[in-house]
């Protein structure tokens, strides 16, 4: 086949996935009640982080201001949503105490609720695991995603106030969700914490969730120390040794899709800060691609593909495709920028052993893309993150490129 038609037929893909993704978007946009000014907003910060993400790619894709404009309008309207306690709670207001005026301008200094369908558990009432799901609070690895989301909005658009406002949370959550074991002992993390970050509703620690905070404040301090006059007077590298000494020695083994998508996720973007003198240690991605490679050999030998699919979860295993996609631009990155990686040869060894596993990619992806499986039950009943998380599948780059040229636009 000439070079030519194979170029064609490339592209006709690349614009077939953009246009798709550019659907899954303006559907829900609208469905969320981001387009309607009178419609009641739907926000939940996991999907909103990988939304906006989503449109400052396509926005960037086509030229075209509209996206990237409704992607600025979601991290308004997400802080005014987020930031603010619940309508239906005695509470008023910002959930971070400030008055309105100083509140707009400072939306994250609270953190940022999740946005779960029923209030957080009272300070007298028991916990109930399986209705705890469904209770506000505040998680730290959806605010770590949020602090990304920003980290790429002021990538974006040059605007260096979405990296303050990604640095002014990270500086107010970690002391709310870190504790030491002892006056001398190792450093912990709540799970979950009330929406006024006062005290902890789930006391166990995430197990990705020191990983997923060192990687995203590692960024915006590495964005914030490019940026120099025009970004943030901070500092967060007291918050990142902290984080570092959590992740020291530890193993992020699981045999969750999601788990070991977002693995693969912080795997890449590891690689991309470690090219310019990012704060991290070198064994730090050896020890993370090590766990990723046990856990998708634990995954697959589950037969994960012989389940129904009213017992899948979409957005669980497009986490997965995800994260292989990070891995194809990681191995892509190694081969071009191997002088610049720590310790570049255990690296590549490691990503030869995983690349076995990309074929996986297009299996879940053709899976979920599919109209049948979109109208399963499961699917519809999480419809808005699973259409989120597939057109960031198809659209990765705006979730995964950290290093993109910025606009001059403000």
């Amino acid at each position: 086949m000439k070079a030519s038609r194979i170029q064609s037929l490339v592209q006709s893909e690349i614009d077939d996935r953009t246009a798709e993704a550019g659907a899954l978007m303006n559907a829900f946009v609208a469905r969320t009640g981001l387009s309607d000014r009178s419609a009641v907003s739907r926000r939940y910060l996991w999907t909103d982080a990988f939304a906006v993400c989503n449109l400052l790619e396509l926005g960037r894709r086509s030229g075209n201001d509209t996206e990237s404009e409704i992607g600025i309008a979601l991290i308004n309207q997400t802080h005014a949503v987020l930031g603010r306690h619940r309508p239906a709670d005695s509470r008023k207001g910002w959930i971070s105490g400030l008055d309105e005026q100083r509140g707009q301008l400072h939306p994250t200094a609270g953190g940022l609720r999740i946005g779960k369908s029923l209030n957080e558990r009272g300070p007298g009432e028991p916990l109930d695991p399986r209705e705890e799901w469904d209770r506000d609070g505040q998680y730290f690895h959806y605010l770590t995603k949020w602090m990304h989301a920003l980290h790429q909005a002021s990538r974006a658009t040059g605007n260096p106030v979405y990296l303050h406002w990604a640095m002014e949370m990270g500086r107010t959550i970690l002391p709310k969700f870190t504790y030491r074991a002892g006056p001398d002992g190792p450093w912990r993390m709540y799970w979950k914490m009330s929406i006024d970050l006062s005290r902890p509703l789930v006391a166990s620690m995430g197990h990705h969730d020191p990983l997923d905070g060192l990687v995203a404040y590692g960024e915006v301090q590495q964005l914030a120390a490019e940026l120099q006059g025009e970004g943030p007077d901070a500092d967060l590298s007291e918050e990142i040794a902290i984080l570092e000494s959590m992740c020291r020695d530890t193993s992020w083994d699981t045999d969750d899709p999601l788990g070991i998508g977002s693995l693969l996720c912080d795997c890449y973007r590891v690689a991309q800060i470690s090219m310019t003198d990012g704060p991290f240690p070198p064994a730090l991605l050896p020890a993370m691609l090590a766990s990723a490679l046990r856990g998708l050999r634990a995954f697959v030998a589950t037969d994960p593909m012989s389940d129904p699919v009213d017992r899948r979860l979409g957005f669980r295993e497009l986490g997965l495709a995800i994260g292989l996609h990070a891995l194809e631009r990681l191995e892509i990155l190694l081969t071009a920028q191997r002088h610049r990686i720590p310790d570049a040869a255990t690296t590549v060894r490691q990503v030869e052993q995983l690349r076995p596993f990309l074929p996986l990619r297009a299996i879940l992806e053709r899976f979920w893309r599919c109209s049948d499986m979109q109208g399963s039950r499961n699917w519809l009943a999480h419809r808005d993150i699973n259409e989120v998380m597939l057109a960031t599948c198809l659209l990765p780059d705006g979730f995964l490129e950290l290093n993109r040229e910025r606009s001059e636009t403000r």
